[in-house]
């Protein structure tokens, strides 16, 4: 029986894996590198994909904040009150975190591993800009810290990829996820459950494969549009329907069904600040969408992992 199931969980949250790691309260703080995404800058592409504004990721780049030093005291300082914590994970949030010359990238990371509150890096990044130096790097500094690689994948099917404009394909994602497990490094995947291309099971469809993959955590994210986006556009002209609530609690509990119990569930929504926020409104409210979760499994009496092969 897996450790958590075991505390009375549903699910392998990440707030149970870092106490289980660190033996204390750990919370992620976001950093801008101030890179760029090659499919902004011209490289790929210009204007992104469909739902990107890297504002609406980003503290630093609301609060005018240019130094990583300046970013990590003004994250620990600010949310103490609605989360304490002592030590931290540098998260290197907005934009592609490995895009870039390596002697930048290495300093970005050193500068973060080296605050004295900081206990690990985790990396946001594209599974198209991850060559083979840089996940070299990756590895070397796990040898001496908690690292984590996250990929933004959002799905597992090349039609959905197209739509959002992200500028790679699936295959893409396994080369990368399996050259990051070759050099033992944690990988994250990042997804967005109702995307108006994909059935139900279409979402069951790249919860199987992503369950083939040894991978180390997943993290949810609603459709949801922020303002200057393609997406916001396409949904005010009603070509776009945000998802409800309930459907999709009962997508991500599907998921998870399907998710081996041993990889960590690092966020079950997304949201963005209310200034950029166009909806749906109820993602603001994380706590009630975690209760609505907790509240499905025990509906259906079952937990993550219980429709895994492997479990």
């Amino acid at each position: 029986m897996p450790d958590w199931l075991a505390a009375g969980h549903s699910y392998y949250s990440l707030n149970y894996f870092y106490k289980q790691k660190f033996g204390e309260k750990i919370r992620k703080i976001s950093l801008d590198a101030g890179l760029d995404c090659p499919n902004r800058d011209g490289t790929l592409g210009r204007g992104g994909c469909i739902f990107c504004d890297p504002a609406s990721f980003s503290p630093s780049r609301r609060l005018n904040l240019a130094s990583l030093s300046a970013q990590m005291e003004e994250g620990m300082r600010q949310p103490l009150v609605r989360s304490p914590a002592q030590r931290f994970i540098a998260y290197f949030q907005p934009a592609t975190n490995t895009y870039g010359p390596l002697d930048r990238l290495r300093a970005h990371y050193e500068e973060a591993i080296s605050h004295p509150k900081i206990v690990g890096l985790a990396v946001g990044t594209r599974p198209d800009c991850v060559p083979d130096e840089v996940l070299d790097l990756l590895a070397e500094l796990a040898r001496r810290t908690f690292v984590q690689i996250e990929y933004g994948l959002q799905s597992s099917h090349n039609r959905s990829l197209r739509w959002m404009n992200r500028g790679h394909t699936y295959e893409t994602f396994l080369d990368a996820v399996r050259r990051s497990r070759e050099r033992n490094l944690q990988v994250g995947v990042h997804l967005i459950l109702g995307l108006p291309s994909e059935t139900r099971e279409d979402m069951r469809i790249t919860a199987r494969e992503l369950a083939k993959l040894n991978l180390h955590s997943l993290k949810f994210h609603n459709l949801y549009a922020v303002k200057n986006t393609r997406l916001a556009e396409m949904a005010h002209r009603g070509e776009v329907v945000l998802p409800e609530m309930a459907d999709y609690i009962s997508w991500v509990v599907d998921f998870l069904e399907l998710t081996p119990p041993n990889v960590v569930i690092d966020r079950l929504c997304g949201d963005a600040p209310a200034e950029y926020l166009l909806g749906p409104p109820w993602c603001v409210n994380k706590s009630a969408v975690k209760r609505a979760v907790e509240e499905e499994f025990r509906r259906r009496g079952t937990r993550q992992g219980v429709m895994n092969a492997e479990c």
